[in-house]
């Protein structure tokens, strides 16, 4: 019966000591006949059952051949036992540390899933770090404060680091479900020459076909709703030297937004090397040069330069004349429109506004 009684593995934490001490009175013996049965110091038998000592594995076998209890059930009662002081300690040092969270987004990670909702500030501090897959905040701060990765964003406003890391790191995250084959620089470009004429299409058209083709060259897709104080429209990330990223907010909710920020991104992919970090947006540009790069390279790729000087000699300021445009060199209408309101050639408030497609995030 004793033996039944104390095979049973609790759900919460028991000190072994206490569950050793029963064992004693249940067979009336005592701690110093359990020290000479078990050929242990008095002393070590004592510390055990005041919680003062652990038990080891050899200590484990001993009282296994002593009062008959197997010996996993004293490791796993001192493993749990451990594990539970360990995490109370947590407990402690997090609630001293849930100010920190004030940088965070955490309604906005609630709203979308991304941690659960949780009464105690500690406990949802532990699952906002559990999300970054860091341990601490310390070791958030050098993981994300400083961030590796280059990404357009609005520079007037002012932003939220935190909310931007949250952003990030999501994509991040959507980025690891996709398998893709190793990044391939003349794959990705003629991944990008089929994706062209995808702008023509809906979302629920271009987005899967965009996704699966940039995968089949290394490069992950993924689309991630902007946070607020967030301002990024589009990021970039080497996730391994075989794995880039390419995140898309549609911030701006127009195609001819989305589309220049996606092939402004994959600009920085082939034009720039993995190891280098470029960082745009937050309070400065990092370098200048790589974004004027990667934004002639979007230009040129959505529109030739010779095709386009050749469209503005004619008549070009109407909608009619923008749709056969693009139709013949296999893009979106809006994004003509974009690029001549860029250029100055089109006011931003023109009727051939109406070409633009409003892209919105689905609810379902």
């Amino acid at each position: 019966m004793t033996k039944q009684t104390l095979q049973y593995a609790p759900d919460y934490a028991v000190a072994p000591g206490e569950i050793l001490q029963e064992a004693l009175v249940d067979r009336q013996m005592t701690q110093a006949e359990l020290a000479r049965r078990t050929d242990r110091p008095l002393k070590t038998i004592n510390e055990i059952i005041n919680g003062k000592a652990a038990i080891t594995p050899e200590t484990a076998i001993q009282l296994e051949r002593v009062l008959g209890i197997p010996d996993r059930v004293w490791n796993n009662l001192e493993v749990r036992y451990r594990a539970a002081l360990a995490r109370a300690e947590e407990h402690r040092q997090l609630a001293g540390e849930v100010a920190w969270l004030n940088q965070i987004p955490v309604a906005e990670m609630i709203k979308h899933g991304l941690i659960p909702r949780l009464d105690d500030r500690a406990t949802t501090l532990a699952e906002v770090l559990k999300f970054f897959g860091v341990s601490t905040t310390s070791a958030w701060e050098r993981q994300w404060a400083s961030g590796e990765t280059a990404f357009r964003q609005a520079l007037k406003f002012s932003i939220s680091p935190g909310a931007v890391a949250v952003w990030l790191r999501w994509g991040e995250l959507k980025a690891g479900e996709i398998e893709g084959a190793p990044y391939d620089p003349s794959r990705f470009r003629a991944a990008l020459e089929r994706i062209k004429p995808l702008t023509r299409e809906d979302p629920a058209v271009f987005v899967p076909a965009v996704q699966r083709l940039c995968a089949e060259a290394g490069v992950a897709v993924v689309f991630i709703p902007e946070l607020p104080e967030t301002r990024v429209s589009g990021a970039t990330k080497w996730l391994s030297a075989e794995k880039a990223l390419i995140q898309l907010s549609l911030r701006y909710k127009t195609n001819d937004q989305l589309w220049f920020t996606f092939f402004h991104e994959a600009g920085h992919i082939l034009l720039h090397l993995k190891r280098e970090l470029v960082l745009e947006g937050i309070e400065e540009v990092a370098d200048p040069a790589k974004e004027e790069e990667a934004n002639k390279f979007a230009t040129e790729f959505l529109i030739p330069r010779r095709e386009f000087e050749e469209f503005v000699k004619g008549a070009y300021d109407n909608s009619p004349a923008i749709s056969r445009f693009a139709a013949r060199i296999g893009i979106a209408p809006g994004i003509v429109v974009g690029r001549l309101q860029h250029d100055g050639l089109l006011p931003y408030r023109s009727t051939a506004n109406q070409l633009k497609r409003s892209l919105r995030w689905s609810k379902g």
